[in-house]
């Protein structure tokens, strides 16, 4: 038999023991760490272990004890208020006395707001926040008792609530009476629940909204938040029609650390006089600027950054500053940022509506311009004409264009309108005396041929041209300021003698003076003419802003003119070939001359040739350099000239003498 295979024998079973090795594993570590062991035996569940009487003698893990949880008191020490600022009420008082004033200020600005307590000014003049009113600011002692009082005790004919309402019953029964007699069985409504049916007077066209949805004031909000300094633009023909008063309010309220400067574009339309009072008038509640925003000959430009690096160097603890352009549509907001940027980095059209979102421009490197989208605040006293005469609407969109034109015709001068469109006065003895605005559109249909069939004028295309001649200023107009009053010019009148008194300059300011731009009005370029009636003197405040800088100006360029005079008639007298050999065919005894006889030669060569004056007369040495003796673009040709004219040294002649 083959031997058969042996069986082996059945392995033991191992206990759980001998299956956890001891052995070290290269890069792992199986030993338990502090927070592990406590974790573990928090999840075990160590209970507390207490006596017969159920008293705690060893607390769990985790656990308090009964000495832990005994209130505990605080050691009095000065260290803990150390860290803390203490004021006291005097103190207190004095800061909101003193910064209760320049908070509102336009032209102070409070530096890192952050660090000062501004809500205790803020708290104090809201009285929603105060946590008990304050009867005697409401009603003085002096006028609710004694015999000053004014408090008035309701006159009611019941002495309890059972009185009151069987009175009000018999009313109303008297009412259902009188009804019952009218014979229409309704006690009468009150007004404001009468509802009335709308008309289509009541219609407003969708494009009289422009400039009121809230993805502009979205825009707005956006500008306004971002901006550390806001500039207002306002048109100079009506610039108190193209304040936005309720945004100025909010920013007033809600972010009174923002600065504010108001900046009066388009001065060249209106008379100087007429930007100047709109300063004086605006200047006492903002800063403000008179700007002609134009690519060549802008005004104001200068005035507008400096003030711009004040408030940047005012914001020093900022990296950069941000600057919002806000305003009614068409008012030049994109042309301002353009001029003061020298580039074209906007678009601009004499159209409203062309800026749709807000851009940030990069003037310098700390100064942000934030272009805004132009809006038009809810206002009840603007009505559709008014808006379409401030540039709100595009004149292309309007649907019946005509009906504007009585009262364009109301706000300009019968005179300005026969200049513009060479048509003659109805009257030409009075220029006062306009014409019928049906006659007008008429004759200036007629003049420029838009007539539809059989020869009737198109009124609506004629009203077209006129509604867009005015929205880009070509029509002479604008809004009188409002007079000032006789005690007003008699104080500053005042304070003018005693400026001159003081001397010009080094006057501080009063206690009723409000700083301001100083600008020379004088030199602003209109581009409309008016009449004389409508041009006054200028204050002499905007004469002499800048009077010794532009004479010193005029005279540097009327020198430069005498002196290019002088040049062109130097270049009429141009050498010729055969002059500038003259010295060589000289005879051999002009070279042999003795000494005076050459400086008399001299002396008369110099006394023909026309000598330049001197551009400047200053006591400061002007400095030198190569350009100033070099021959540059002809300037020491008579110099050169005259240098050739002269006799030869010894060294030429010695040569002509060797010469054959």
């Amino acid at each position: 038999m083959a031997p058969s295979k042996k069986s082996k024998p059945e392995s033991k079973t191992r206990s759980s023991s001998s299956s956890v090795s001891l052995a070290k594993v290269k890069g792992e570590n199986f030993y338990r760490n502090a927070k592990q062991v406590s974790r573990l035996k928090m999840l075990n569940g160590g209970k507390a272990v207490r006596d017969k009487d159920g008293k705690i003698i060893q607390a769990a893990a985790f656990q308090k004890g009964e000495d832990e949880t005994k209130p505990g008191r605080v050691q009095p020490d000065r260290r803990w208020f150390g860290n803390t600022r203490v004021i006291s009420q005097t103190a207190l008082d004095h800061f909101r006395t003193s910064l209760g004033t320049k908070k509102d200020d336009p032209y102070s600005v409070l530096l890192r707001r952050n660090k000062l307590p501004m809500a205790l000014l803020d708290d104090a003049a809201n009285p929603n926040l105060r946590k008990r009113s304050h009867i005697v600011e409401a009603e003085p002692f002096s006028e609710t008792f004694g015999p000053k009082a004014q408090r008035k005790r309701p006159r009611v004919d019941a002495g309890t609530f059972e009185e009151l309402g069987k009175l009000s019953a018999a009313r109303a029964e008297e009412a259902d009476a009188a009804a019952s007699l009218s014979g229409s069985h309704i006690i009468e409504p009150l007004a404001s629940t009468v509802v009335e049916p709308q008309t289509h007077a009541d219609f407003n066209e969708p494009i009289y909204a422009k400039g009121t949805s809230r993805r502009i004031f979205g825009e707005l909000y956006k500008v306004i938040d971002s901006s550390d300094v806001i500039l207002h633009i306002l048109d100079a023909r009506d610039p108190l029609g193209t304040m936005c008063e309720s945004v100025l309010e909010t920013i007033k309220k809600e972010k009174s650390h923002k600065q504010v400067v108001l900046v009066i574009n388009k001065c060249d339309l209106v008379p100087n006089w007429v930007t100047a009072r709109y300063i004086q008038h605006l200047t006492p509640r903002y800063p403000t600027i008179a700007f002609h925003a134009s690519p060549n000959h802008s005004f104001g430009k200068g005035s507008l950054i400096q003030l711009l690096r004040q408030f940047s160097q005012l914001h020093s603890d900022k990296k950069q500053i941000s600057v919002g352009f806000i305003g009614y549509p068409n008012v030049g907001k994109s042309s301002v940022i353009n001029t003061i940027k020298s580039s074209k980095v906007c678009t601009v059209a004499p159209v409203p509506g062309e800026t749709k979102v807000w851009q940030y421009i990069t003037l310098t490197k700390r100064i942000y311009l934030i272009d805004c989208p132009g809006i038009v605040p809810a206002s009840a006293n603007d009505s559709q004409s008014s808006i379409v005469l401030k540039g709100v609407v595009r004149v292309e969109a309007l649907p019946t264009p005509s009906e504007h034109i009585p009262a364009l015709m109301a706000r300009v001068k019968p005179i300005y309108l026969s200049r513009t469109y060479d048509i003659p006065l109805p009257n030409k003895d009075d220029i006062t005396v306009g014409w019928e605005p049906e006659v007008f559109l008429d004759k200036l249909a007629r003049k420029k041929g838009r007539l539809l069939k059989q020869g009737e004028p198109d009124l609506d295309s004629v009203a077209k041209i006129i509604l867009t001649d005015w929205v880009r200023g070509r029509v002479p107009f604008f809004v009188a300021p409002p007079e000032r009053s006789e005690e007003l010019n008699e104080a500053e009148a005042k304070i003018r003698r005693k400026k001159d008194i003081k001397g010009k300059g080094k006057a501080a300011l009063g206690p009723g003076d409000v700083p301001g731009v100083k600008q020379n009005l004088k030199t602003l370029i209109q581009k409309n003419t008016f009449l004389p009636e409508d041009i006054e003197k200028l204050d002499e405040e905007f004469e002499g802003g800048d009077e010794e800088l532009s004479n010193a100006a005029e005279s540097l360029d009327e020198e430069e003119d005498k002196a290019d005079e002088g040049d062109e008639d130097h270049e009429d007298e141009e050498l010729k070939w055969n002059d500038v050999f003259e010295g060589i065919k000289a005879d051999d005894s002009s070279s042999l001359k003795p000494a005076e006889d050459a400086d008399a030669d001299d002396d008369a060569s110099e006394d023909d040739t026309t000598s330049k004056e001197p551009r400047m007369t200053t006591n400061k040495r002007k400095a030198a350099n190569f350009y100033t003796s070099a021959n540059v673009k002809n300037k020491s040709r008579t110099k050169a000239a005259l240098m050739k004219s002269l006799p030869v040294g010894k060294k030429g002649g010695n040569k002509r003498k060797g010469a054959p």
